[in-house]
């Protein structure tokens, strides 16, 4: 990735939040517990999902910075959702931690020179990947679930006019 494009992915990366939060707004939180289907996702969950998956973003950068070629984990989201409870767990605080954590990891990222991100980590799923490629995952990580939020609203606008809902959400997996 060159610089330029890497500084449009670090753009991207540093609007999450606000885009999510803005996002949000379109949607009326007394329909965040609304489940398109058995094994699909209400926006309560997507929202604890983006959270726990930024906290492991967080660590897996600062392992590639601070410890290239390192080893990080992969986990189950499905088994996080279930496990901990995300049809439970406060979008609010939830949103306020990713916040928080996105703005300590742009702030960190920004002003790294060019060498450092080449470093890698070693994903047991994806193998190898650079810096350059975390960057990516996670620049585009948060829009991906914003159209999946769209989709989840769509299915219940459907399902409230006695209609199928949309097919849309079942495009998500990502990084885990």
């Amino acid at each position: 990735m060159n610089s330029e494009q890497r500084q449009d992915k670090l753009t991207l990366y540093g609007r999450a939040y606000d885009q999510l939060a803005r996002a949000l707004k379109n949607y009326p939180e007394d329909m965040w517990d609304f489940r398109p289907g058995p094994e699909r996702w209400s926006i309560r969950e997507i929202i604890i999902l983006i959270t726990d998956s930024e906290a492991n973003s967080y660590i897996r950068c600062r392992r590639a910075i601070a410890e290239p070629g390192a080893a990080v984990m992969a986990y189950d989201e499905d088994q996080w959702a279930r496990g901990l409870g995300y049809q439970d767990q406060d979008p609010r605080a939830a949103l306020e931690l990713f916040k928080h954590l996105r703005q300590m990891t742009y702030g960190l990222v920004k002003g790294l020179p060019e060498s450092a991100w080449s470093n890698t980590i070693d994903h047991p799923e994806n193998g190898i990947m650079t810096l350059d490629d975390w960057l990516v995952v996670y620049a585009n990580h948060v829009p991906e679930h914003i159209y999946q939020i769209q989709a989840t609203h769509d299915a219940w606008l459907a399902a409230k006019r006695g209609q199928p809902g949309n097919p849309a959400e079942s495009l998500f997996r990502h990084i885990q």
